[in-house]
């Protein structure tokens, strides 16, 4: 798509080694634009950037490495010239009651979602007032509504939606457009995996239609790659989604209403453990973060 507006623009996706991250980067490399691609999986990232077409530069780091994040900037201006636009997609999930869960994941989960989102739109803002360009910040449904089983992640989502606020308040004077993404649940190797534990499955398979719904990866990426090329300030993925966030004060009561119908019966079918952290990404992140 050579009239794309971000043909010729650099781009860095965080999260970007697999799922919708390197979705996202390979749409955005197919309409022109040179990628930075950001990971903590260096292996899985160097795949991803090797698969893109045109010009892509993989840095594997650690989104709540504040350090690390400023030379990644610096080595992406050198090569690829001042970002354009920022994704901040990286994320991680666990589920589980939050009585038993490790006060150590439940830490990481709040650092890499919420931390590392702040310090990713810290290290790149100095390019974005530059380039007068756009940050994404990927949240989630749980922005909207959270879930029981899922606090870490909640409060994660809750506080990057809060973020994106006031980071678009402080710089729409400077022409920087801010822009948040509500994703649903979307078919990545994350929902996947939190599909194999009862619980999960059943909370989500048990929200009133069409909120049970998982939605393909192809589908979120389209839509994210429209927000990024018209500047989008907030996309739903579903669209009903808007919805939710008009009616946001009714959710609580329902999900209270739900928990207290399901739970006693899921705790009488198997105990409620922790799950650790889900999916390949997670999986990515234990073995990081233990050397394992």
């Amino acid at each position: 798509m050579t009239d794309s507006p971000v043909k010729d623009r650099t781009v860095v996706v965080t999260g970007a080694a697999r799922g919708i991250g390197a979705a996202l980067a390979d749409a955005l490399a197919r309409r022109g634009a040179r990628l930075a691609l950001l990971d903590h999986d260096g292996p899985a990232l160097e795949a991803t950037a090797a698969a893109l077409p045109g010009t892509a530069v993989a840095v594997t780091l650690d989104v709540t490495d504040a350090d690390a994040l400023e030379e990644a900037a610096e080595e992406i201006r050198g090569r690829l010239g001042r970002p354009s636009v920022v994704v901040a997609n990286a994320g991680i999930a666990e589920g589980g009651p939050f009585a038993l869960t490790d006060p150590v994941t439940w830490r990481r989960v709040i650092d890499v979602n919420l931390v590392g989102s702040a310090l990713t739109a810290r290290a790149f803002l100095p390019d974005l007032l530059r380039t007068a360009g756009y940050h994404l910040q990927i949240a989630s449904l749980a922005s909207i509504g959270a879930a029981p089983l899922m606090g870490a992640y909640c409060a994660s989502k809750a506080g990057v939606e809060a973020f994106t606020h006031s980071l678009r308040a402080e710089t729409a004077h400077h022409g920087v457009a801010v822009g948040i993404a509500y994703l649903g649940w979307i078919d990545t190797d994350l929902i996947r995996d939190a599909d194999r534990h009862a619980a999960l499955r059943e909370l989500r398979t048990h929200m009133p239609p069409p909120a049970d719904r998982v939605h393909p990866t192809a589908t979120a990426t389209a839509r994210l790659t429209r927000a990024v090329e018209r500047r989008s300030t907030a996309v739903y993925i579903p669209r009903w989604l808007r919805l939710a966030q008009m009616a946001r004060a009714a959710i609580p009561p329902l999900v209270l209403r739900a928990s207290r119908h399901h739970l006693p019966r899921l705790e009488a079918e198997e105990p409620l453990l922790p799950t650790g952290l889900l999916g390949a990404g997670g999986h990515a992140d234990r073995t990081t973060a233990t050397g394992r």
